[in-house]
């Protein structure tokens, strides 16, 4: 602890602290253009033990907890609600795959950001502090990996099925 404080000043400074963390991060992600996030970088490409998405349905049952999570990728203007698939064209479910790489970002920056809280806090409710943060982001980067393996999988069937003259 760098910053000496009181623990209910120390627990009132994270909860702020969470809070503009996360909409800075939003925010910050938001503003990226959207051709930065048409194709999987590092962080986002698919992991083998993710096996297109059937990890997360066999483990962790994903499908029976991630509609009852908030989604709030229009919170800011011009933003993009992953709620529900309201189009199925390819373009559209192209842009629902970047706007997965989005929230992903937004929340790994979240995630990543615990340590900072040692700075004001006692190393107990530090170590809480990134704990809730990883906690707290780790369920909705799961559903972002998640749901971008089902449509870049159904991207790639339409892809295969269609002959070179529907394709052109």
């Amino acid at each position: 602890m760098v910053v000496d404080l009181s623990f209910e000043a120390s627990l009132g400074v994270s909860i702020a602290a969470w809070v503009v963390i996360g909409f800075s991060t939003g925010y910050a992600v938001h503003v990226i253009p959207l051709r930065y996030l048409q194709r999987d970088n590092w962080l986002s490409r698919p992991r083998e033990f993710e096996d297109h998405g059937r990890f997360y349905e066999r483990r962790l049952r994903i499908r029976t907890w991630k509609d009852s999570l908030p989604e709030k990728g229009d919170i800011f203007p011009g933003g993009f609600s992953k709620r529900v698939i309201t189009d199925r064209s390819d373009g559209f479910l192209e842009r629902f795959v970047a706007e997965t790489r989005r929230a992903e970002l937004v929340h790994w920056l979240n995630a990543v950001s615990g340590p900072v809280f040692l700075i004001w806090c006692s190393w107990p409710l530090g170590v809480f502090m990134i704990g809730f943060g990883w906690a707290g982001h780790l369920p909705f980067i799961c559903i972002q990996r998640y749901n971008r393996a089902r449509i870049t999988r159904t991207l790639q069937r339409r892809h295969r099925t269609q002959s070179p003259t529907q394709a052109a």
